[in-house]
């Protein structure tokens, strides 16, 4: 499909935005800046989901075309990173901060897998560089991992994520999350400062919010660094 025509399908459709994504998005570079502009234009907004791995001239060139919000997946620590991925990590969190300076909304997610990433010093590395580079209210997402192809170790379990998340929250982080394993809590967005439930997720949707106005907790008066605002649409509520 040619930008237009991409756009033009996703007005269509009734959705609010792009996002491109799988495989790694940058290999369509030139496509994606050209469907962020029609996009842009036409009023819609552009995500990207992506390894973060690429120049800084190329993360101008997104967002200058429009880009809103990326989630990059982290793929380990230095050292897990140079040996299965033949990369320098610090480039990716390079990226990730340029991004955020410019105002893009910036999530990381970490494939946790079993024998590869999920020590405790790898683990509380990434915490670390994430709160350095992108602050404490950034979301970070901890998922799991299932053998595919021919990667064969087993799925992580659900302890390993725990402690993942256990591990950032001691280093800071206030908006920590575990996914691909369908339990509500980890999906959910609580009050940093009273551990209040503000928003209720399920898989994909939100199904319920209990912020003030403002994106405040109705418990403490806390500031929620929610982007945008909740509206209701035939899916129920949606975040924007």
């Amino acid at each position: 499909m040619s930008p237009i025509e991409f756009v033009e399908e996703a007005e269509r459709l009734g959705c609010e935005g792009t996002s491109i994504s799988f495989n790694e998005p940058t290999l369509m570079l030139e496509w994606s800046i050209d469907v962020f502009r029609e996009a842009r234009r036409r009023g819609l907004y552009n995500t990207f989901v992506s390894n973060g791995y690429m120049t800084l001239k190329a993360a101008e060139l997104l967002v200058e075309a429009g880009l809103d919000a990326i989630n990059i997946d982290v793929k380990g620590g230095r050292e897990a990173t140079k040996r299965y991925c033949g990369a320098d990590v610090d480039k990716v969190w390079r990226n990730a901060e340029f991004f955020h300076r410019r105002g893009v909304h910036v999530e990381i997610t970490v494939l946790v897998i079993p024998g590869v990433n999920d020590d405790e010093k790898q683990l509380r590395e990434i915490c670390q560089l994430h709160r350095e580079k992108l602050g404490e209210d950034t979301p970070i997402h901890f998922n799991r991992y299932y053998p595919a192809y021919k990667f064969h170790a087993p799925p992580t379990p659900l302890s390993t994520l725990e402690k993942a998340k256990g591990i950032a929250l001691e280093e800071g982080l206030r908006y920590v999350y575990l996914g691909n394993v369908m339990v509500k809590e980890y999906m959910n967005t609580y009050c940093h400062n009273c551990g209040f439930l503000v928003v209720e997720r399920d898989v994909f949707s939100v199904v319920n919010h209990f912020l003030d106005e403002g994106n405040t907790c109705p418990k403490c008066g806390a500031k929620i660094p929610i982007v945008g605002e909740v509206k209701v649409s035939r899916r129920g509520y949606m975040w924007l």
